[in-house]
C-alpha cells in the first residue's frame, strides 16, 4: 500500500537522523538501554545473545529494509546485541515515538506490526532449523534463506548475491561447529548446488537446495519500509 503524503511527513519528522556504523562495530550492545529503533538503510548486520563463557548465537541476519530495536521497547535494555558485518547505513528513530505512532498513523502501526510478526516467523523457522535439521539441512536452508530475502528487495543480479559473511558467521547462526560449517559447505559445493566465491554467492541448483532444506517459501506481499 502507498504511503500517504501525511504519513510520509510524519516518518520524516520521526527520524533523527542517519547512522553510519563501520564493519565489525556494534551498533546495539547487549543488556544496555538505547533509547533508539532503526531502519537498516544498506548493508549487513546481525542480531546476537551471548552466554557469559563467550559462546555467541546468531539469531538472525539483517538486510536491508529490516526494522530494529523494537524488542528493546519493552525491557529495560536491549535483550540481544546488534553486530555490523559490513559498513552501514541505518536511519535513526526515537522509540519513545512509537506510541504517536500507533495513535495517530494507524496504517503505519500495521507496518511495525507486521515487520515484528515476520521477524518472528522467521525465528520459528531458525528454531526449527536449530531443532530439527541435519548440518546439512541447515546449511542448505541458509543459503535459501538468505539469497530468497535478497532477491525479493531488487539485490539479486544475473543469479547472485552479495554474500559478506564468512564461515564463523555461519557456524554461530546454525549451532555447528567451524569445522562442521566448513566441510559442509565444501560438500555442497562439490554437489554442484552452489559456489561462494569473492564475497558473492551464486546457487547453481536451488531446487536440490530447496529439496534438501525442506525449504518451502510463499512470497509475502511487498514489505513495508519506514
Amino acid at each position: 500500500m502507498p504511503v500517504k503524503a501525511e504519513e510520509l511527513k510524519f516518518i520524516e519528522a520521526f527520524r533523527t537522523g542517519i547512522s553510519q556504523v563501520n564493519a565489525g562495530d556494534t551498533i546495539l550492545h547487549e543488556q544496555k538501554p538505547n533509547g533508539k529503533l532503526f531502519t537498516l538503510y544498506s548493508g549487513w548486520g546481525f542480531r546476537y545473545k551471548t552466554l557469559s563463557d563467550g559462546r555467541r548465537q546468531i539469531l538472525n541476519f539483517l538486510l536491508p529494509g529490516d526494522f530494529i530495536g523494537l524488542q528493546q521497547k519493552f525491557a529495560d535494555g536491549a535483550m540481544h546485541g546488534i553486530e555490523a558485518v559490513t559498513d552501514v547505513s541505518l536511519c535513526v528513530f526515537p522509540r519513545d515515538g512509537l506510541w504517536e505512532l500507533f495513535r495517530n498513523h494507524p496504517s503505519l502501526g500495521y507496518d511495525v506490526t507486521w515487520l515484528a510478526a515476520r521477524e518472528e516467523g522467521m525465528v520459528d523457522d531458525h528454531l526449527l532449523t536449530a531443532g530439527r535439521r541435519n548440518a546439512t539441512e541447515r546449511v542448505a536452508m541458509l543459503l535459501m534463506h538468505l539469497f530468497r530475502r535478497l532477491e525479493r528487495v531488487g539485490m539479486a543480479e544475473g543469479g547472485q548475491i552479495e554474500f559478506p559473511i564468512n564461515q564463523q558467521h555461519i557456524a554461530d547462526a546454525l549451532g555447528l561447529s567451524l569445522v562442521h560449517t566448513n566441510k559442509t559447505l565444501r560438500r555442497l559445493r562439490q554437489l554442484g548446488l552452489h559456489e561462494i566465491e569473492n564475497g558473492k554467492l551464486r546457487l547453481l541448483n536451488t531446487r536440490a537446495l530447496e529439496r534438501i532444506a525442506d525449504f518451502y517459501d510463499t512470497p509475502p506481499p511487498q514489505v513495508p519500509l519506514l
